[in-house]
């Protein structure tokens, strides 16, 4: 059997679109029909037509488009498919926390349970969450949540304060700063750049901020430099589709493994069999209750119309 072919087919059959995110291992890559950020994902999962959206992502990247698409059938490749940002802010303990402190607006991080942006006054991604931090009067007090490290760089890119809670990623924690000098002092030309959810050290290193696809998309523009990339090493994939003869090198991670760069465990679980079983069986699929995706799709619009 060709699992590629099979793939294809049963797409056209069971009318699926496959939505994949740019850390996915680069065969699911090579197969969805769209690969993108978060704030590209959410966007496609609202306007398609399929009857079956595969999600080659994370937990929450699915329960996005099924708070979306509530009549359609989400599929997740592998449930295990979880997100240490998202399990770093339980729903019981951030509606404590906003109870604590009435009269804020409510700024969540996409990557966050269903339950958390039912709580949420509007949900924003790194690639639209200075403008959604911006479109807040400012004498409105702001809660922003889960990442502390892309609410810091908000922060300092707005001169706005606001409330953080206390969340992070731990891959985008895992670069070594030590380790990224000693690479910048072998590659002295090449500029770092740096996903906001980095650590403060790590950013202040970076030439260029931004989300994954802001990511690719300077390089793109700036096709004839060098860069040292700090986020995901599955975006390298697609970076290098969009710049062939641009040399691109993996920021170095603090706990050396296979490829001494950083890998997300969440995103590696899903692979091209477990595509094409959850394709062929239409399981496992994303629920979400009624009450909590009415509540949850009120601040993903507001994000969609700001964006």
């Amino acid at each position: 059997m060709d699992i590629i072919e099979e793939i294809q087919r049963l797409k056209k059959e069971k009318n699926a679109i496959i939505l994949a995110h740019y850390y996915q291992e680069p065969a699911i890559q090579e197969i969805a029909d769209y690969v993108g950020d978060s704030l590209g994902l959410s966007q496609k999962a609202a306007e398609t037509d399929a009857d079956i959206i595969v999600f080659a992502g994370v937990h929450f990247m699915a329960e996005t488009a099924k708070i979306l698409n509530p009549t359609k059938k989400v599929l997740l490749p592998d449930l295990n498919a979880g997100c240490s940002l998202a399990e770093s802010c339980p729903p019981e303990a951030f509606e404590k926390f906003i109870k604590a402190h009435p009269d804020h607006t409510v700024i969540t991080y996409v990557n966050c349970s269903a339950e958390v942006k039912a709580l949420t006054d509007v949900v924003c991604t790194s690639s639209n969450a200075l403008k959604i931090v911006e479109s807040i009067p400012e004498e409105t007090p702001i809660i922003f949540a889960p990442d502390r490290n892309l609410g810091k760089y908000i922060m300092q890119k707005t001169g706005r304060e606001m409330l953080l809670w206390d969340g992070s990623c731990v891959v985008h924690e895992a670069f070594s700063i030590e380790k990224l000098i000693q690479l910048h002092k072998k590659y002295p030309d090449y500029k770092i750049i740096a996903h906001p959810e980095s650590e403060e050290h790590i950013l202040k290193t970076a030439t260029y901020i931004g989300s994954t696809a802001g990511m690719i998309n300077y390089v793109k523009e700036h096709a004839n430099e060098k860069f040292i990339v700090a986020t995901e090493a599955g975006i390298l994939h697609k970076m290098q589709q969009e710049v062939p003869n641009t040399e691109l090198v993996p920021a170095p991670a603090k706990e050396d493994n296979t490829c001494a760069c950083s890998e997300c465990a969440y995103m590696k679980v899903n692979t091209i069999q477990k595509l094409y079983d959850c394709l062929l069986n239409e399981t496992p699929h994303i629920e979400v209750s009624e009450d909590i995706r009415k509540r949850a799709l009120i601040p993903i619009e507001r994000m969609l119309e700001l964006s």
